[in-house]
């Protein structure tokens, strides 16, 4: 995968890379692996703990490539930095489900992607 962000100034051009690579591995795990199950009958999440909860390991993730335009903003900040915290994750979803309607000519819309989804 490969992100490209304009985020203001880079101040820590190295945290501000791992920062992107988490959240893009973020996006992944939303967009294929993650699921919440709601019991309707008691108004609540079934999962009560993150032991069952399934979120991408090493082994999941391929190549992330960051990069950043530069983007000096001097209305965000003095330093023309901007906040990037979950910036990262914004649109990977997304870009997996348009790239599986792509190869399959299935538009799935909602979340994780799994066969199940695809073969309805």
């Amino acid at each position: 995968m490969h992100g490209v962000y304009g985020a203001g100034r880079i101040i820590n051009p190295l945290a501000a890379r791992s920062q992107m690579i988490g959240g893009i591995t973020w996006g992944l795990g939303q967009a294929l692996l993650e699921r919440s199950i709601f019991e309707p009958t008691l108004g609540r999440f079934l999962s009560k703990n993150l032991a069952g909860y399934i979120i991408p390991s090493n082994a999941d993730v391929g190549d992330i490539d960051v990069s950043f335009v530069d983007d000096h903003d001097d209305h965000a900040s003095p330093l023309g930095a901007k906040g990037i915290g979950e910036l990262g994750a914004v649109g990977v979803s997304a870009a997996i489900a348009n790239a599986v309607f792509h190869a399959t000519g299935v538009r799935v819309r909602d979340l994780p992607i799994t066969i199940d989804r695809l073969l309805r």
